[in-house]
């Protein structure tokens, strides 16, 4: 296992993870994966990457993906997904993020990376928060013509499904303090602080355990 420098960050929708992640990403020469984890995964597998987006950070309804694979129905017994199941494609995903820690130091956002890789010494894992109303703006100016009312409501449906999604796959609490190395309010210092602070961490925990 190498000790490469792998920073995961959980967020709340809208919170300003992503950019956060970005800013780390280019301040500390760090490749940056979120969304290109889908398509890394498809190459890994094979499989289509609409089958990983319709998957991204939503817990298995087993009851709809027992009907959705045919397997209550004896239509063709053919899984939609073509054979693979939530747990499959989220097994493939898993793999290529202990790829990716494996080759090189990075910036990994959700996905559960936090504890796919939690025996890796060099993981330092982060969850963003922020102030609803903030997360609310900052979902208004990246969507055109969605109103505060609808932006809110995302909101709470986005952080249900990544709620879910986490407590699922893990044996941890999404956004609870004690699932992470450190949380952070970016409302209250910003994305650009946040970033700092992270970084900062981020050299102080590789610095100890380079130490021990």
């Amino acid at each position: 296992m190498k000790n490469n420098l792998i920073i995961t960050i959980g967020r709340q929708f809208g919170s300003g993870g992503r950019e956060i992640g970005k800013i780390l990403a280019e301040m500390l020469d760090l490749k940056y994966y979120d969304k290109e984890l889908i398509l890394e995964a498809s190459k890994a597998s094979g499989l289509c990457a609409e089958h990983f987006e319709r998957s991204d950070e939503k817990a298995p309804n087993r009851f709809l993906n027992a009907l959705s694979k045919g397997w209550m129905s004896g239509a063709s017994g053919i899984p939609s997904s073509g054979g693979w199941s939530d747990e499959m494609i989220f097994k493939v995903q898993s793999d290529v993020i202990r790829d990716i820690a494996d080759r090189e130091s990075a910036v990994i956002v959700g996905r559960c990376a936090d504890y796919i890789l939690r025996d890796y010494p060099g993981c330092v894992s982060v969850f963003i928060h922020a102030n609803i109303d903030d997360c609310v703006q900052r979902i208004v100016s990246r969507n055109c013509g969605i109103s505060e009312h609808e932006a809110r409501e995302l909101a709470q449906k986005r952080n249900k499904l990544r709620t879910a999604y986490y407590n699922f796959y893990t044996d941890k609490v999404w956004g609870d303090g004690a699932s992470y190395d450190m949380c952070i309010n970016s409302s209250a210092i910003g994305t650009q602080c946040a970033a700092e602070l992270i970084a900062a961490f981020a050299k102080k925990k590789v610095a100890m355990n380079t130490k021990e």
